[in-house]
């Protein structure tokens, strides 16, 4: 294998009043076919996530809910509020929402407009991914690793969904292309702009943005072509250019008065910081999330962790990426993308410090083993699609890896490797496969023998003529991708709604949430009752779904359905936070009769309940007690001022509440003594099977 290389050339030299030539031909050492190919690819990856997106409705509409928010209020729209009465936050920081909503401001609400951006952050991930590996190997290696991306099932399904993830996977790959280009050089500008994608990252999904720092940081430490003070200040100009574009936010929010900003759903103090470093930081770790029902202590029978414990949120442990739950999402080419790794580090051991082959394949490896090693062990709640993360890095390293091996062929020990590899690809497919026996059943034996065919073609490739030699790697690449392709076409054409979501067939046997509850064909929610614009039109609102239940807990869709959410276990059986609650046009008419004339149409308990309400109303729902009732807001004194001051219309009952100290049962909290208060308090409204409390009317 070559170890060093010129600089990649420079883009072809402008010709006057030939913009769109450029745009077709590409770089002047690329091959006339390549920029077309990439096109093609872009295009296909558009076409493909865009196909029936709609059916999805509002998708997670815990999230749909601030969008719709921010769209109407811009105090909304920074803080990341639910409601544009901004009472309560989303319990992520808000960046992964500001596009949604802008989209909303632009083209009103709808399921296109909330989830129209996802898909342009796909395209835009394979997009930086190829040129992040065009850059240092060929075209076709580029090509390959956006196609695989393209087709990860759980990459098709997160690029469809509004979960803050997507924005998450497309800067971690901006960091690590930056980071690439600033080993080229010893670029100071590229690594600061590493560093801004990481910040951003941070205010996606805060301390996760953190995992692939490690092995970045020491990468540019070793490796990077200039002296080792410069780059130990340039390590620091990036920290500084990452503490800032994460931290302004933070700044603000946590500087700006509690009394005049929304509560931080999520937290315990109303603080962003506790919400960081608890709930979504440590807690996350070791299972101790506060408001959460647990982690991963004490075993659970069956799973494939070898050798970890298991829990509520799955089988931990060093099999976790690879079983029954989580397995088909992401690790089609997970064994490939390792051995590849290990392959390209071998035939680049002999490189200069600063080879920039053996630094990508560093790059990629590092990011890929760091995060997959803290999903493998991480205690607390843990969610399938969280695997979108690992999937651009799997992507690099099959791209890069099997065309240098490809190149090298003429050796019999890469030969022999490129066989084994496409081998124990077909195999494990065949695995996975089986895993959902009634889909495409003839699937899993073609995936097998035409791979092995493949595959004992590429160990006999040095000997072989080129056109055999291609033969054997066209089919060993088409029953490699096969698998995920099945799973990924399964994925476009299912509805995903709800708060846990999965990729591929309703027969693959995944979980869909926490020890075994499942949604429908996408693994949650029920599709088709979309809220305004959505596909159950106006009058119904798109149904939730649960973020973490506790195995073989019920729940149902309407209020009184008795399930907790993700974070719950300290709140009781709530209405709504399983699936939401289907509005009636009834419900809604009476919800929007004189809504102008308050902050809030509505409170609800739970962010669940409360968001089907205002997606179906267009109208503010306060969200007691955030996602699953356990936040401490409002308190109950808070509350009564509302009301006191004419400010909420109406409360949805149909369920008990709660908050910190709360028993499996409801307790104490905040929520139940809200609930309590109202129900012996106000005027008890029926519209169908639904029950409300006007607040303007008390009984006494």
């Amino acid at each position: 294998m070559t170890t060093t290389s010129p600089t990649p050339a420079p883009l072809q030299a402008a010709r006057p009043g030939a913009p769109a030539a450029r745009l077709w031909r590409g770089r002047t050492d690329d091959p006339r076919w390549a920029r077309p190919a990439l096109l093609g690819l872009l295009l296909a990856t558009a076409l493909l996530y865009l196909w029936n997106l709609s059916a999805s409705g509002y998708a997670n509409s815990f999230y749909s809910a601030a969008v719709q928010a921010g769209s109407q209020s811009w105090k909304a729209l920074f803080f990341g509020s639910l409601d544009a009465g901004n009472a309560i936050t989303v319990d992520k920081p808000p960046a992964s929402l500001w596009p949604m909503a802008l989209s909303v401001r632009l083209f009103g609400l709808n399921s296109w407009a909330v989830l129209a951006p996802q898909v342009l952050m796909g395209v835009a991930t394979v997009g930086v991914l190829y040129a992040a590996v065009r850059r240092r190997f060929s075209p076709a290696a580029g090509l390959l690793a956006g196609a695989v991306l393209a087709l990860t099932p759980v990459a098709a399904l997160m690029f469809r969904f509004n979960n803050p993830d997507a924005l998450l996977a497309l800067l971690m790959t901006v960091t690590v292309y930056c980071v690439l280009r600033a080993l080229e050089h010893g670029r100071t500008a590229w690594l600061v702009g590493a560093g801004v994608a990481v910040g951003f990252a941070f205010l996606t999904k805060t301390l996760q943005a953190f995992l692939i720092l490690p092995p970045l940081a020491v990468l540019y430490a070793v490796c990077a072509p200039v002296r080792l003070r410069k780059r130990v200040g340039q390590l620091g100009l990036a920290a500084g250019a990452m503490a800032v574009a994460g931290g302004w936010w933070v700044a603000i929010d946590e500087l700006w008065p509690a009394s005049s900003r929304p509560y931080i759903g999520g937290s315990q103090n109303n603080s962003f910081l506790e919400l960081t470093f608890g709930y979504n930081g440590l807690g996350r770790i070791n299972g101790e999330e506060t408001g959460s029902v647990g982690g991963g202590g004490g075993p659970r029978g069956g799973g494939g962790g070898g050798g970890g414990g298991g829990g509520q949120w799955g089988e931990t442990g060093i099999g976790r990426m690879f079983d029954s739950e989580i397995g088909a999402q992401i690790s089609w080419l997970l064994p490939a993308a390792l051995i590849l790794l290990v392959a390209g580090l071998v035939l680049t051991r002999k490189a200069r410090r600063t080879d920039t082959a053996r630094a990508a394949f560093v790059a990629w490896g590092g990011s890929l083993l760091m995060t997959a090693a803290v999903f493998s062990f991480m205690a607390g709640i843990f969610h399938q699609y969280y695997t979108v993360a690992l999937a651009p890095y799997i992507a690099a390293l099959v791209g890069m890896g099997a065309t240098v091996l490809w190149e090298e062929r003429a050796s019999r020990w890469v030969g022999a490797v490129l066989g084994v590899t496409v081998a124990g690809t077909v195999v494990w497919a065949y695995v996975l496969l089986g895993r959902a026996a009634d889909y495409l059943p003839w699937l899993r034996w073609a995936v097998l023998v035409v791979g092995l065919v493949g595959a004992v073609g590429l160990l006999a490739a040095s000997g072989l003529g080129r056109r055999l030699a291609l033969v054997s790697l066209g089919l060993s690449i088409a029953a490699s991708v096969a698998g995920p392709l099945a799973y990924t076409l399964s994925t476009v054409d299912s509805a995903h709604t709800g708060s846990i979501v999965t990729a591929g067939p309703a027969s693959a046997g995944r979980m869909g949430g926490m020890g075994g509850m499942g949604g429908g064909p996408g693994g949650g929610g029920r599709p088709g009752d979309g809220g305004p614009g959505g596909p159950g039109g106006p009058g119904h609102a798109q149904l939730g779904g649960l973020r973490g239940a506790p195995q073989g807990r019920p729940g149902g869709g309407m209020p009184g359905g008795g399930a907790t959410g993700e974070r719950a276990g300290r709140g009781g059986g709530m209405g709504g936070l399983l699936n939401g609650a289907q509005v009636s046009a009834k419900a809604k008419k009476l919800l929007e009769a004189d809504a102008g004339k308050y902050t809030w149409a509505a409170a609800a308990i739970g962010s669940q309940n409360a968001a089907s309400y205002q997606l179906s109303t267009g109208e503010p729902v306060m969200a007691i007690g955030g996602f699953n009732g356990s936040d401490p807001s409002p308190t109950l004194a808070q509350f009564k001022q509302y009301v006191a001051d004419g400010e909420i219309h109406y409360f949805v009952g149909g369920g008990t509440g709660g908050g910190p100290g709360d028993g499996p049962g409801g307790g104490d909290g905040t929520s139940s003594a809200i609930t309590s208060w109202v129900e012996s308090g106000f005027k008890k409204v029926t519209v169908g099977s639904a029950t409300f409390y006007d607040l303007t009317q008390p009984t006494s």
